[in-house]
């Protein structure tokens, strides 16, 4: 497996992954790198990966073969809940060899592979499992989406200590600053101002982009 997949997770559910997973594959297209991205586990959806389909579009190209035949979608699960219990729900068991096959092998296709994962880096993917261990494990890079809202400062920072704690590598950090409502810009300013600050001073020299409309 070559040292090119890129795990993209964030602070909680709807802090715009998919959006930022987009947005970090077309720069990278513009620097002439070969991008292709993967759902990690999709839950609440039957057929085609919705987040894949919201990719393209935002990628501004059409479904490829990787995702027609499901290399992009690592599982699925039809009942919108957390992975562990969509699982459970449909009566299926999360095989996450058969993922890590479906990821190897666009990791060896393409130059760069942004898996996106489903909600935030503790959610479970099974009852034994978090996705941080997982993560871990697998000794992905990862790409963290977060917000400078009130009260984000502390929810990026704990989710900096976990991935210090199990020594992953932070490479990515994304503030998305266009898929949020619009708030107070002081709080803002010194919400970025801090999580910059920790993140420089527990990972080193790391991506820090801040994601605004595609296409810009």
């Amino acid at each position: 497996m070559k040292d090119n997949i890129y795990f993209v997770s964030g602070i909680g559910t709807d802090i715009g992954k998919t959006y930022a997973t987009a947005f970090l594959a077309n720069k990278w297209q513009k620097e002439g790198m070969n991008v292709i991205t993967q759902k990690f586990i999709q839950t609440g959806c039957k057929g085609i990966s919705d987040d894949i389909v919201v990719h393209r579009r935002l990628m501004k190209m059409p479904l490829c073969t990787e995702d027609t035949n499901q290399t992009t979608c690592g599982a699925m699960f039809s009942y919108p809940a957390s992975i562990h219990l969509a699982a459970e729900i449909d009566g299926k068991k999360v095989d996450l060899k058969a993922i890590e096959e479906k990821t190897n092998c666009l990791s060896e296709k393409f130059d760069r592979v942004l898996v996106e994962g489903a909600g935030g880096l503790m959610v479970p993917i099974r009852q034994d499992l978090l996705t941080i261990d997982h993560v871990a494990a697998m000794n992905y890079k990862l790409v963290f989406v977060t917000n400078p809202f009130l009260g984000s400062i502390n929810h990026t920072l704990l989710s900096f200590e976990a991935m210090k704690a199990r020594n992953m590598r932070l490479d990515t950090l994304i503030f998305n600053n266009f898929t949020r409502e619009k708030r107070s810009e002081l709080i803002e300013r010194d919400s970025e101002k801090i999580i910059r600050l920790y993140a420089e001073k527990m990972f080193g020299d790391i991506e820090v982009l801040s994601c605004g409309e595609i296409g810009d």
